[in-house]
């Protein structure tokens, strides 16, 4: 059981304090109720250029490695399709660097033309270098567009196209900026060794004075029921053809998660798993093969993967994994594998309530999510998952028309 407090600040800022003696050092982590889905499709990738534009300072901050180094501290970031997260961890006597650090980033970053062209260009080469000129780079961009018509999943974090970093004007940059990152739509949690109203006093002194801001509707037109299978066939300068199969599923908070990403952890969940079981080590069809969930709050993806052996035939490998995801929908998981993969989920849980760090970004992320309280609960949802809903869910996932099929081949084959 993790203990907490909450509180909101005046200005609509959510505060999580989490108490925890075993360590001398402190997290500070503001979580921003935006990500890659808050973005226009005509300017996709500006929630991760903000990621890097904000550790390029601010009015009084010239950049935030040096003072929180020089506390003996570290901190980070990163964003998904749903969120923007930033943490810097200090030893406890030196939290308040830390909340003047972050509550500086939440008043803003230096607009200036030089510091944007700066991160620009760093946020463009990483599109290059991680999607446009390395192997499988693409893979998102193509799943995603291929099973997305009209949810902003369609694109990933880094957006759809490097030109539309290009392009943005500082207007357009500090509009996205003043309608997200805001007190209003954050999540401040402070876990780690500090008395909870003490934390609760600083969060007060360093982040009640930043006003709110008017946030952009968080409406997110919803992906319609796919009816018909897709199929997208691609050539590319990669050593081994693979491929990705992806069915659309439920949202973090449907009932049917639990049942979801058990499954997929008995079809691709280790070594003993029934594909690595099966396929790879069996049938030795797979040089790799995986089954895993998209991991998106909004409804996302239950995937199948697979990279080929030298001489298999593809459409026989790809039928394969498919195949044997399918035989769920027909007969029950045994109970020694339910049993299995719960004790992994639940031998997880007990890591992440290890680390000060790990326990204050599951706290934003819940409370971001809608329920804070998932971080002492999920474990009970897991642990009442039966078979027949295992069943039952694999059955409703795996149906016909739900599939999405990117066929990636080597130019050599």
């Amino acid at each position: 059981m993790i203990a907490f407090e909450k509180i909101t600040l005046s200005n609509g800022l959510r505060v999580i304090v989490h108490v925890d003696r075993s360590t001398p050092f402190v997290a500070v982590n503001v979580c921003y109720h935006v990500g890659a889905k808050n973005e226009s499709p005509s300017r996709t990738g500006f929630a991760h250029l903000f990621e890097h534009l904000t550790f390029g300072g601010t009015k009084h901050i010239r950049d935030f490695d040096t003072p929180t180094q020089n506390v003996g501290g570290s901190n980070n970031a990163f964003t998904t399709n749903d969120i923007t997260n930033y943490y810097i961890t200090v030893p406890a006597n030196n939290i308040e660097t830390a909340l003047w650090l972050e509550s500086d980033r939440m008043v803003g970053p230096k607009f200036t033309k030089k510091g944007l062209d700066v991160q620009r260009n760093v946020v463009i080469e990483e599109f290059r270098q991680r999607n446009l000129n390395r192997p499988y780079g693409d893979t998102w961009h193509l799943l995603r567009d291929l099973a997305y018509k009209v949810h902003p999943y369609r694109w990933p974090t880094i957006g759809l196209t490097p030109q539309h970093i290009e392009e943005a004007t500082m207007e357009e940059v500090k509009e996205f900026f003043f309608h997200h990152y805001a007190p209003n739509n954050a999540v401040l949690v402070i876990s780690g060794n500090i008395d909870a109203d003490k934390a609760f006093l600083l969060a007060e002194k360093w982040f009640s004075d930043i006003p709110q801001r008017e946030i952009k509707s968080h409406l997110i037109v919803q992906e319609p029921l796919q009816t018909e299978d897709r199929e997208l066939t691609v050539q590319r300068a990669v050593p081994i053809d693979c491929f990705y199969v992806a069915w659309h599923m439920g949202s973090r908070l449907d009932p049917d998660y639990y049942a979801a990403d058990l499954l997929s952890d008995i079809l691709s969940g280790g070594n003993s798993s029934r594909i690595e079981e099966k396929l790879v080590k069996g049938e030795k069809l797979f040089t790799e093969a995986d089954i895993f969930l998209s991991g998106e709050n909004d409804p996302g993806l239950f995937i199948a993967n697979g990279k080929l052996n030298e001489g298999v035939d593809y459409n026989l490998g790809r039928e394969k994994i498919v195949a044997e995801a399918m035989k769920t929908t027909e007969t029950l998981v045994s109970a020694k594998e339910l049993e299995k993969v719960k004790n992994k989920i639940e031998a997880e849980q007990v890591f992440n309530e290890i680390g000060y760090l790990e326990k204050a970004m599951q706290l934003a992320s819940f409370e971001i999510l809608g329920d804070v309280d998932l971080i002492n609960t999920q474990l009970d949802h897991y642990r009442a998952v039966t078979a027949d809903q295992i069943r039952l869910v694999a059955e409703k996932i795996l149906r016909p028309g739900n599939k999405n099929t990117l066929n990636y081949l080597s130019l050599t084959k």
